[in-house]
C-alpha cells in the first residue's frame, strides 16, 4: 500500500469484529498515515460513527450486537454521509447489491489485497474531502467535520465532543423529536444517568440560545432554531 500524505491525516473508523484482522488492519494503515479509530461491533461503530467525524469509514458485514448493514443504514439516516467502504466473505451479486442499497460506496470481498484496499480507500477519502458536510439550524448552521456552529450574525462557536453529538442528532433529522431515552442511547452509549441529556441541552443553550433546543411536553427534544 502507498499513501498520499498530507499535513492533515485522512481520519477512518474501521469496524471489525475479527481481532486479529483488526489488529493487521490497524497496524498497516496507521503506518500509511491514517487516523485510525477500531471498534468490535455495531453497536460501539454506531456510537463513534455519530460522535465524530471520518473521512471514511471501513465496515465489515458480519458484526455482532448490530450488523454491517443495520449499521450503514442507522448511520446514513442520521445521515452521516462519509464514504462507507464495506468488507464481506459473501461475494455474490445479490450481496453486493443489498450493501450498496444499504448505503455503501464501495464494496471487498474476503480476502482482499491491502495494495486494492489502499486505492479504493485513497479514491473515497479524496470523495470525502471534496464534500462539504453542513446542516441548518435555522438561520445557523453546523459544521460537521469542524464541530463548529455557525450563528447567524456570522460569530462561530465550537462545541464539545458530546454537545456536538447531541445537536447533530437532532440537526440530522430537524422535524423529528426525540426521547430522553432515544438520546441517551445515541449520544451517550455508555452513560445511564437519565439527567444527562437535560444537562446537555442546558449547555447547547447556554452556548447558542435557548431555543437551540426546544422542549416538546411529555415527549423529549427536537431541532430549535439560532
Amino acid at each position: 500500500m502507498t499513501h498520499e500524505h498530507a499535513r492533515d491525516p485522512w481520519r477512518l473508523l474501521l469496524v471489525e469484529d475479527d481481532r486479529e484482522l483488526a489488529g493487521l488492519l490497524t497496524e498497516v494503515l496507521r503506518d500509511e498515515g491514517y487516523t485510525v479509530d477500531v471498534a468490535p461491533d455495531g453497536q460501539r461503530g454506531l456510537h463513534l460513527g455519530l460522535t465524530r467525524s471520518y473521512d471514511v469509514l471501513v465496515i465489515d458485514r458480519g458484526l455482532p450486537v448490530l450488523d454491517g448493514l443495520d449499521l450503514m443504514r442507522r448511520l446514513r439516516s442520521r445521515p452521516v454521509r462519509s464514504p462507507v467502504l464495506l468488507l464481506t466473505g459473501m461475494g455474490s451479486v445479490s450481496d453486493r447489491v443489498d450493501g450498496l442499497d444499504a448505503g455503501a460506496d464501495d464494496y471487498l470481498a474476503k480476502p482482499f489485497d491491502l495494495d486494492e484496499l489502499g486505492a479504493r480507500l485513497r479514491a473515497l477519502c479524496r470523495r470525502s474531502r471534496d464534500v462539504t458536510d453542513v446542516l441548518r439550524i435555522g438561520s445557523g448552521q453546523l459544521h460537521v467535520g469542524r464541530r463548529e456552529v455557525t450563528l447567524p450574525d456570522g460569530e462561530r462557536i465550537v462545541l464539545a465532543a458530546r454537545e456536538f453529538a447531541l445537536l447533530h442528532a437532532l440537526a440530522s433529522r430537524p422535524d423529528a423529536v426525540y426521547s430522553r431515552a432515544e438520546l441517551r442511547r445515541i449520544v451517550f452509549e455508555e452513560a445511564h444517568a437519565a439527567s444527562l441529556v437535560d444537562t446537555y441541552v442546558y449547555y447547547l443553550r447556554r452556548k447558542l440560545g435557548r431555543r437551540a433546543v426546544l422542549t416538546v411536553r411529555g415527549l423529549g427534544y427536537r431541532l430549535g432554531a439560532l
